[in-house]
């Protein structure tokens, strides 16, 4: 019998409805949750279900309620707060970062703050500076904070019961284009453990790390290397912090080469720290200086014919390992016509209107 599948909206979907079911202290609040298109249709139906107590709008006030939602989970609820885009929690910066990260640790450990937010990250129909940023580098580097960014609808719904069943708080943070990627997804309660990389294809040539949907775009690249009899290794990272790097060692001590994919920039970027790591613990593996496949350090832009130009695809995973095997290199960018559409999303199965 062949596995139910399902899309990766529809896998967040059942694991909020899940939690939802198990747990009367789990509620969902963000704006939009209960809206008719529901968050990308991850929150569609919900409120219907589970009634507007437990599954409801809240004020453009991001901080204000952030604060609000910290409080519940202090007295014993769990919140699962939802940010339509990453932008819209940067307004909740110093209650993410200052309070709801600190609070178990500033209170000796009596205090536990299980508490989930969820953020889209990602692009498309001209989104912009401000609707398009993957700063999920800046919640992994603050101590007290879980980050969470499954690639495939199976371990979006594991690991988003894992997160809201959690005592800690974690950021959850979705790729929009995943959004409508389909797979294979188990019926009923399942979870994930945190922190555990996975290898998703197997190889000996070269190591690709990566997460989200620089995953995906890992794996078209292996697809494409197979043509050219090399054998890539790509290894999902799905947990930012904490995380277990043996995956990440072992494979580098098999193949002596790394590349890491990454959805954010270049400086200061999560890329960054999957090398130093490497090379602190594995440095003597490397035939080869490893490489960063990454935006580029500028904002993220808003017309086609820049995005276009902008953002890594699978071509670029690909000169990269091709560069460090010492074979001829093509431009990524030279077969991309700027008002072509395709660029700017993933495939014709992804529409809008946000």
């Amino acid at each position: 019998m062949s596995e139910r599948q399902l899309k990766y909206l529809e896998a967040i979907n059942e694991a909020l409805d899940i939690c939802l079911d198990r747990d009367r202290r789990t509620y969902l609040i963000g704006l939009g949750v209960p809206d008719p298109i529901g968050v990308f249709g991850t929150t569609k139906g919900l409120q219907e279900k589970h009634g507007p107590r437990r599954v409801f709008d809240m004020p453009v006030a991001e901080n204000a309620m952030t604060g609000v939602a910290l409080g519940s989970s202090l007295v014993g609820m769990r919140p699962v707060m939802t940010h339509m885009r990453l932008e819209f929690a940067m307004s909740a910066m110093d209650q993410i970062c200052n309070q709801v990260a600190k609070w178990h640790y500033m209170f000796g450990g009596r205090s536990k703050v299980p508490m989930t937010i969820r953020m889209m990250i990602g692009r498309g129909w001209g989104q912009g500076p401000q609707h398009a940023q993957s700063l999920h580098a800046w919640f992994a580097h603050v101590p007290g904070l879980k980050v969470v960014m499954p690639s495939s609808p199976h371990d979006a719904k594991g690991m988003l019961i894992s997160s809201i069943e959690d005592d800690n708080p974690v950021v959850f943070i979705e790729h929009r284009w995943l959004h409508t990627l389909q797979g294979p997804v188990p019926e009923g309660y399942y979870t994930v453990p945190l922190g555990q990389p996975r290898v998703v294809t197997e190889g000996g040539d070269v190591t690709i790390v990566s997460s989200s949907y620089a995953t995906i775009d890992a794996i078209k690249a292996t697809q494409l290397l197979a043509g050219d009899n090399i054998r890539a290794e790509v290894i999902d990272l799905r947990t930012l912090v904490p995380r277990n790097d043996e995956l990440i060692l072992e494979s580098v001590n098999k193949t002596g080469r790394l590349v890491v994919v990454d959805q954010g920039t270049l400086t200061g970027g999560f890329a960054g720290e999957i090398m130093a790591r490497v090379t602190e613990q594995a440095f003597g593996a490397l035939e080869c200086a490893p490489v960063r496949v990454t935006s580029p350090d500028y904002p993220t832009p808003t017309t086609r014919g820049l995005s276009n130009y902008y953002y890594a695809t699978p071509l670029h995973v690909v000169s990269a390992v091709r560069g460090m095997l010492g074979l001829p290199v093509d431009d990524p960018f030279v077969d991309v016509t700027p008002a072509d559409k395709t660029h700017d999303v993933p495939d014709n199965t992804f529409t809008g209107p946000f």
